[in-house]
């Protein structure tokens, strides 16, 4: 793969790299009061627009034969929304007797509570060859009860240290996350046919403007000067990302393979990436909201930035692995996992 098609593929990951440092060399640009106006037009448009466009792009038609599965959805909303979170509470509580950076640590939580992503878990379900309609469904459902957990156990876990009270958090949710969904469904029932003869460009169009509200989230740390990243910490926590990812992928891989499951090789990938990826486009705009006016937010995000290219980056890695050992399934075979990467 040439250079240029290579900055084509990676240009999302390549463009969180170049407004961090651009937010380091000039912060004034996107502060409270700067040139952006960050409180109106991150605060409400940008993240309006993000959640405008998941409606628009989200297909609902595409749920109904993976809406009876309920075993498989049980699981996976389960293990994303309640035992990754407490699992990892458990973690952070042996964490905190170490010298890591503790805002990197209450990122590593804030991680914990995201929804599982539209895109990535269901491209690489789809790319084993797995039960995509179940990766549709968990990660577009996932989503959407993301929406009303996700701020609950952000506030359970770390607690809100916005001067905003709780019920002008979920007002201000409901109006920049919920209503545009809803809006965007409503118009793509009208524009279907347009939609799917075009393909606009959806993904790129929340990757840019997810790019604006990470730019603005760093201007505000990098113009106060009392706010430092420790380098060890944060190699530390790159490690601890892929730790936990590897052991969580190999979780759900046990359980679901189990006698008593249920699940096909088929299904069985689709929890193994469903259960185990955070989503970054619903992320960082609620942690602006519930977090909103925190000093330290960006430090808080610098997990999630991580967690995201490491999440699709370990799976693209494991892909043919995965697909070995499902076919081997398929086929009447039974071999493990550590055969198939033989």
């Amino acid at each position: 793969m040439g250079l240029l098609a290579r900055i084509r593929k990676e240009w999302f990951i390549i463009g969180i790299v170049l407004v961090i440092l651009s937010a380091k060399l000039q912060p004034s640009v996107g502060v409270k009061g700067g040139p952006l106006r960050p409180e109106v037009t991150v605060a409400y448009f940008a993240v309006s627009l993000i959640f405008f466009n998941s409606g628009l792009s989200l297909r609902t038609e595409e749920l109904t034969s993976a809406l009876l599965h309920f075993r498989l959805h049980l699981f996976v909303q389960s293990f994303t929304l309640i035992f990754f979170p407490l699992a990892v509470w458990l973690l952070l509580r042996v964490l905190e007797l170490t010298p890591i950076d503790q805002w990197l640590l209450k990122g590593l939580q804030t991680v914990s509570c995201m929804p599982p992503p539209v895109s990535s878990a269901v491209i690489l379900t789809r790319a084993v060859g797995g039960n995509e309609a179940a990766a549709i469904f968990n990660s577009a459902f996932g989503s959407f009860l993301g929406i009303v957990v996700t701020p609950v156990l952000l506030l359970l876990f770390l607690g809100s240290s916005s001067s905003v009270p709780f019920s002008s958090i979920f007002s201000q949710l409901f109006m920049t996350v919920v209503v545009p969904l809803i809006v965007g469904q409503v118009c793509r029932r009208f524009l279907r046919e347009f939609l799917e003869r075009k393909k606009p460009p959806f993904g790129a169009v929340s990757s840019a403007v997810l790019l604006m509200i990470i730019y603005t989230t760093f201007c505000e740390t990098f113009s106060n000067p009392n706010i430092e990243l420790d380098p060890t910490s944060l190699l530390l926590v790159v490690l601890i990302i892929f730790c936990i990812q590897i052991s969580f992928m190999l979780l759900t891989f046990a359980f679901s393979t189990t006698s008593g499951s249920g699940f096909s090789p088929a299904d069985t990938v689709a929890v193994i990436f469903c259960s185990t990826h955070k989503s970054l486009t619903l992320g960082i705009p609620m942690l602006k909201i519930v977090f909103e006016g925190y000093e330290h937010l960006s430090l808080i995000s610098v997990p999630l930035l991580i967690y995201h290219p490491s999440q699709i980056l370990l799976g693209s890695v494991l892909v043919p692995t995965i697909r070995s050992w499902m076919t081997g399934r398929q086929k009447g075979r039974i071999p493990t996992l550590l055969r198939a990467e033989r």
